[in-house]
C-alpha cells in the first residue's frame, strides 16, 4: 500500500494592509474629502487572499479601493522592527478569530486650498 502524503493545511494568518480609497456616492467619507487611507487587518491563507477579501468588503461598503499596500503578518512586521502595541495585536487577534477584515483606522484626505496635492486633516 502506497503512503499518502497529506498536503499541509493552509493556515489563516492576519495581514496588515493600507488601502487608499477614492470617492464614491454613499461612501460615508467626510464632506470635502477627496479620499482616505484605511489601515486594515485581514485574515487569509496568504496576502493575496487577504487583499481580495478586503477589496471585496470595502466595495460592498460603497468605498472605492484604488491601491493596497501590504505590510505582512505580525511575525514579518516584528522581524522588520515594527513596534506593535497591545491594542493593535488585539485587533489582529480579532480578525483571525472572526476570519474577517477589521478597519482599524481611517484617515481622510482633503484637497489643499492652494490647489496642491491632498493633505491629511
Amino acid at each position: 500500500m502506497a503512503d499518502k502524503q497529506d498536503k499541509p493545511k493552509r493556515v489563516q494568518q492576519v495581514y496588515t494592509l493600507l488601502v487608499e480609497v477614492g470617492r464614491r456616492s454613499g461612501d460615508g467619507l467626510p464632506e470635502g474629502a477627496t479620499g482616505a487611507a484605511l489601515m486594515c487587518y485581514a485574515s487569509g491563507v496568504d496576502e493575496a487572499e487577504a487583499v481580495r477579501e478586503t477589496v471585496a468588503i470595502l466595495k460592498q461598503a460603497d468605498l472605492a479601493p484604488l491601491d493596497v499596500t501590504g505590510y505582512g503578518t505580525l511575525d514579518e512586521r516584528l522581524a522588520e522592527g515594527h513596534d506593535i502595541d497591545e491594542e493593535e495585536r488585539a485587533l489582529m487577534g480579532r480578525a483571525l478569530e472572526e476570519n474577517s477584515v477589521i478597519v482599524a483606522q481611517m484617515t481622510p484626505f482633503f484637497e489643499d486650498a492652494k490647489g496642491g496635492g491632498d493633505t491629511v486633516h
